[in-house]
């Protein structure tokens, strides 16, 4: 039987991939984007298995209603995607409140609010999955990502508590890692301001590495869309999926480091405990 699949920021990057992979699958993919009218080809190519909805995942009234009507009209939702987002480089001195919550709000609340949205329908049928996109970030951070990453790590913690809560339920958590794809996520701004200049030379490189780098991302987004459907059918499914070299690399990297933190610190750590 086909799956009904929820996929935000449809329109493009891993989106529009996820939706296309689907679709090729036989699937029926309720398409969300803050811009309906941007989904008009694929509603035309699809038009009986793409359902365009207009869906900012930072207004979570609009969250809950959207989904209520999507399982009204389709009877379920087999699979989320909590894909929309965009990225921010900038050094923690550097960004102030108003931007680090603007962060929160696409890639913590508003995964969180549809979430919570979706799983009352995922429990009654024991059946269901939630994809969360997050990012090489979310594992590791550099210079000029602090923000960014700091709503990655959130996204993957709650996920991880996520996935052990829901599990029994027969519901599945996927996390994807995906390092620099084809997208447009550096093309869309996000370059918070370089008023310090103590900061040219690490945030620098970061905001020179973003500028320089849209349209040379070595990752394929739909070979990604690809692996995370493999991943989902799989016998065995995984809780993190890492996409591309430079992610798997650099996640293997920042595992060394922390692994050897933790090893040459051991005993400092352990001899902490309250003498009897």
């Amino acid at each position: 039987m086909s799956k009904v699949w929820l996929i935000t920021g449809a329109n493009s990057g891993f989106g529009r991939a996820f939706t296309e992979a689907a679709v090729a699958a036989g699937d029926v993919v309720v398409a969300g984007a803050r811009r309906a009218g941007a989904l008009d080809g694929l509603v035309a190519a699809h038009p009986d298995q793409v359902d365009a909805v207009t869906l900012d995942v930072t207004d979570h009234a609009a969250v809950d209603r959207v989904v209520r009507e999507v399982a009204e009209r389709h009877g379920r939702i087999d699979v989320l995607v909590d894909n929309a987002g965009r990225t921010h480089v900038g050094s923690v001195e550097e960004t102030d409140d108003v931007e680090l919550r603007s962060l929160f709000d696409v890639h913590v609340f508003g995964p969180a609010a549809l979430t919570r949205a979706v799983l009352p329908y995922m429990r009654a049928r024991r059946s269901g999955a939630i994809v969360q996109v997050s990012s090489v970030g979310g594992q590791m951070s550099t210079a000029g990502f602090g923000a960014y990453s700091a709503t990655k790590f959130a996204l993957e913690g709650m996920s991880e508590a996520l996935a052990a809560e829901v599990g029994p339920l027969g519901i599945h958590v996927l996390i994807v890692e995906p390092g620099a794809f084809r997208t447009s996520l550096f093309g869309n701004g996000g370059l918070g301001p370089d008023t310090i200049a103590d900061y040219a030379d690490t945030v620098g490189a970061t905001r020179a590495y973003v500028q320089g780098g849209d349209g040379g991302q070595a990752g394929d987004p739909a070979k990604a869309a690809a692996a995370v459907l493999a991943a989902l059918n799989a016998d065995e499914k995984p809780l993190r999926l890492a996409l591309g070299s430079d992610s798997i690399d650099t996640i293997h990297a920042h595992l060394e480091q922390v692994r050897g933190d933790l090893t040459a610190w051991e005993e400092v750590g352990r001899d902490t405990r309250l003498e009897q």
